[in-house]
């Protein structure tokens, strides 16, 4: 079985199709790199890509359209619902087949590396993080892009790579290695962003709730809704049914209904599977009951 790495890099952007598809054109160009799927999102002035390669590969993907980001990109005049900090906010690496989260971590560095010579401030998080304060990427990201001004000052928050000053135009950039996580939003029929605010304060884990979870609130403009944002960090421990579920419970208390959901970028198949079989009370069900899938293993 061959050497595969997904990487979902995270761009601030989601609302200029030129400059968006100009970044995303840096990943299809590279032999050997498949884009399984790529998301923009007016609101949040963000896309989400999400692509699979071998390890040199997809390193040079990441690479290519980090630097597209940087030249396209100006952080100074960039808004949006979604929390950010760099042009190119984010770049996790996950291991898919026959690769370890070492190499992934690897990967990681020598990405940040290179950012952090474009004179770009480079945090590592989550599994390549320096340090157990860096894991969170929300403790990271915390401040934003106005607030890192100040914050890269301190001590405690000197870059990992590059240097200890803010790049106006491009921000910073966190980059980690993880294992596969489920970005689910819950939309909900009110556009007041306090009560989807309280709700996700009540869902996440550091507020008490669920223990996988990673939440906030965010205002829909364009659809005058509000939406609870959600990382699902792992999903086998804390199921998108659970997620959904408890944001319903504690949406009844202001009277505010959810009006749909969806999911960023890719999902397990299990991750589906398990809300599958909540919702329809499916009994000793299989996953190899479902047709793709069968088809799927005698092609292989």
């Amino acid at each position: 079985m061959r050497k595969l790495v997904e990487c979902v890099p995270n761009f601030s952007e989601g609302r200029d199709e030129k400059i968006i598809e100009q970044i995303i054109d840096e990943a299809r160009r590279i032999e050997g790199i498949k884009i399984l799927d790529y998301s923009a999102d007016k609101d949040h002035n963000r896309t989400v890509l999400t692509m699979i390669g071998p390890p040199d590969k997809i390193k040079e993907a990441a690479i290519n359209t980090a630097k597209k980001a940087t030249e396209l990109i100006d952080m100074s005049k960039h808004e949006g619902a979604h929390p950010r900090m760099g042009a190119t906010d984010v770049i996790p690496f996950v291991p898919v087949s026959n690769v370890t989260i070492e190499e992934c971590i690897e990967i990681a560095k020598e990405v940040g590396a290179e950012i952090g010579s474009w004179g770009i401030p480079v945090y590592l998080y989550e599994d390549a993080a320096t340090s157990p304060e860096r894991r969170n990427l929300a403790t990271i990201r915390k401040g934003q892009y106005e607030g890192f001004f100040e914050k890269i000052k301190q001590e405690e928050w000197k870059p990992d790579f590059g240097p200890s000053q803010m790049n106006v135009k491009s921000g910073c950039t966190a980059v980690g290695a993880r294992v596969p996580l489920v970005a689910f939003n819950v939309n909900l029929d009110t556009p007041n962003v306090e009560i989807a605010d309280r709700i996700a304060r009540k869902v996440r884990h550091i507020g008490g709730g669920l223990r996988y979870v990673k939440a906030i609130g965010l205002k829909l403009e364009e659809r005058n809704q509000t939406q609870v944002s959600m990382n699902l960090v792992n999903y086998e421990k804390t199921a998108v049914y659970q997620a959904f579920e408890m944001i319903k419970m504690e949406a009844r208390r202001y009277g505010v209904n959810v009006v749909g959901s969806e999911v960023i970028g890719t999902v397990p198949m299990k991750a589906l599977l398990d809300a599958a079989e909540y919702y329809l009370q499916i009994e000793n069900f299989d996953i190899d009951q479902i047709l793709e899938k069968r088809l799927l293993d005698e092609v292989e």
